[in-house]
C-alpha cells in the first residue's frame, strides 16, 4: 500500500471515513476526502487509460491541467481522477480512447 500516512511537513495525516469504491470492477478501500487518482496509486494501479492508439496514460501533473489521468467515473466518460473525490460505491472504469458514454446523452461542448 502506497498511501501517505506521515507528511515530513503536515505531520501525522488523520484516517478519514473508509468507503468503498470499484474500478474495473474490483472493491477498494478509501477515505472520504481522497482524490480518485491517490487511491488508485494507493493501490499500485498506475496505468488509468489507454489513448485511441492504446499507449498507456497515468497521473501526470496531478493538478486537473492535462487529462492524462481521465476514466470513465458513474458512466461518465473524461472525469479528471486527479481532482474529483471519492464518494462511497463510486463505479470508475479504465477508460479507451475518448470514452464511450454509458450514462445519460453525451454532452457537447462548444469550442
Amino acid at each position: 500500500m502506497n498511501r501517505i500516512e506521515h507528511h515530513i511537513v503536515l505531520g501525522e495525516l488523520p484516517l478519514k471515513k473508509q468507503v468503498t469504491i470499484y474500478v474495473d470492477n474490483r472493491p477498494l478501500t478509501a477515505y472520504e476526502g481522497e482524490m480518485i487518482a491517490a487511491v488508485l496509486w494507493a493501490n499500485e494501479q498506475k496505468t488509468l487509460r489507454y489513448t485511441k492508439k492504446n499507449h498507456p496514460r497515468g497521473i501526470y501533473c496531478g493538478i486537473g491541467r492535462c487529462t492524462d489521468c481521465v476514466m470513465t467515473v458513474d458512466g461518465v466518460p473524461n472525469v479528471r481522477t486527479c481532482k474529483t473525490p471519492v464518494r462511497d460505491g463510486m463505479k470508475v472504469e479504465t477508460q479507451r480512447g475518448l470514452g464511450q458514454w454509458t450514462k445519460g446523452e453525451p454532452i457537447h461542448e462548444k469550442v
